[in-house]
């Protein structure tokens, strides 16, 4: 014990001497990586990036998806007057009422919904497909051939 205390007191001596001693302004918190390596960059910063090129107009809107765990959520966007044209999810009892169905079924039930609100407000074409940073699933492929099946989708 004695010896540890003999070996504690000359590290502090020599911490004195040499200049190297622990000091509260020496200690600096670790720094959090704030902005992400381009090469790993996540799919919503991409995302957020890509919003700001293109926007949505009343007569070519921006469509917006987004699926959860378990829903799949679709919005016509225009941008420029701030307005959702449309809106539909899979929770809608216009989409379940009907018979029951699968999440599935009713993603491409969403997909029906939106083309004949495209045809209601007279939209040709979409400017954006955007998917909010999300990979495809079944859902989302299921919404997305039943929009393909009228061209809606932009190349």
């Amino acid at each position: 014990m004695a010896l540890d205390t003999l070996t504690a007191a000359l590290r502090l001596k020599a911490w004195g001497y040499f200049g190297t001693g622990l000091r509260s302004s020496n200690i600096l918190p670790m720094q959090s990586a704030t902005k992400a390596n381009t090469r790993t960059e996540s799919d919503k910063i991409l995302n957020r990036r890509r919003r700001k090129k293109f926007n949505g107009t009343a007569i070519k809107p921006r469509l917006s998806v987004f699926c959860s765990n378990k829903q799949l959520y679709a919005m016509l966007v225009d941008d420029q007057n701030k307005k959702c044209l449309f809106y539909g999810s899979t929770l809608q009892k216009s989409i379940r009422s009907n018979t029951p169905c699968t999440t599935i079924e009713a993603a491409e039930r969403v997909g029906e919904e939106l083309i004949q609100a495209c045809v209601d407000l007279n939209i040709n074409e979409i400017s954006t497909y955007d998917r909010n940073g999300l990979a495809v699933g079944e859902r989302m492929q299921a919404f997305e051939i039943a929009i393909a099946r009228h061209g809606f989708l932009p190349r």
